[in-house]
């Protein structure tokens, strides 16, 4: 009775569905049962091509799990972040890794800013960076200002405009 019930609700559901997760779902299912009778152990052996399947079938189908039972959806799930990772190192071995160095001529450029304008932060030499079209991130420019040694000027910044006239700072 129970199996009844359950493919009656299966039926019932399956109007419902597109026929494009349909069809995703009868390939699921096929291929587990491919799967399945080529193994001849207890356990069964899933090949690369069978876990880059499943990886498929999760980013392209939301109802991926409903439909897995040879292997944990939590297992599907590591083989993605493994491939991902493996993707990764391929593509830094390929080209150059890490962040593309910042040549002498704008580092240059940066503190020259800098020294001459002493009220400026990272965000407004950025701004103007860009204006000149020299593309950098703020988070570089900033890690180049706060390497720059203090001045005397900045280091008064904090003093008020009457201090300043005082100590002859204006």
């Amino acid at each position: 009775m129970l199996i009844f019930i359950t493919t009656l609700f299966a039926t019932l559901s399956s109007i419902y569905r597109s026929r494009a997760v349909l069809e995703l779902a009868n390939l699921a299912l096929r291929h587990q049962i491919g799967v399945l009778q080529r193994s001849t152990r207890k356990r069964p052996k899933l090949t690369s091509i069978d876990r880059l399947l499943w990886i498929g079938l999760s980013r392209l189908w939301r109802d991926w799990r409903s439909s897995l039972a040879i292997v944990k959806p939590e297992t599907v799930v590591a083989w993605h972040r493994a491939t991902f990772r493996l993707f990764w190192t391929w593509k830094v071995r390929c080209g150059q890794p890490g962040r593309p160095l910042v040549s002498s001529e704008v580092r240059d450029l940066i503190h020259k800013m800098c020294r001459e304008n002493a009220s400026w932060g990272a965000p407004r030499i950025h701004r103007e960076l860009l204006k000149l079209g020299i593309d950098i991130g703020e988070s570089t420019v900033s890690k180049i200002h706060a390497a720059l040694p203090q001045t005397a000027v900045s280091d008064l910044a904090h003093i008020s405009g009457e201090s300043r006239s005082a100590t002859g700072l204006h």
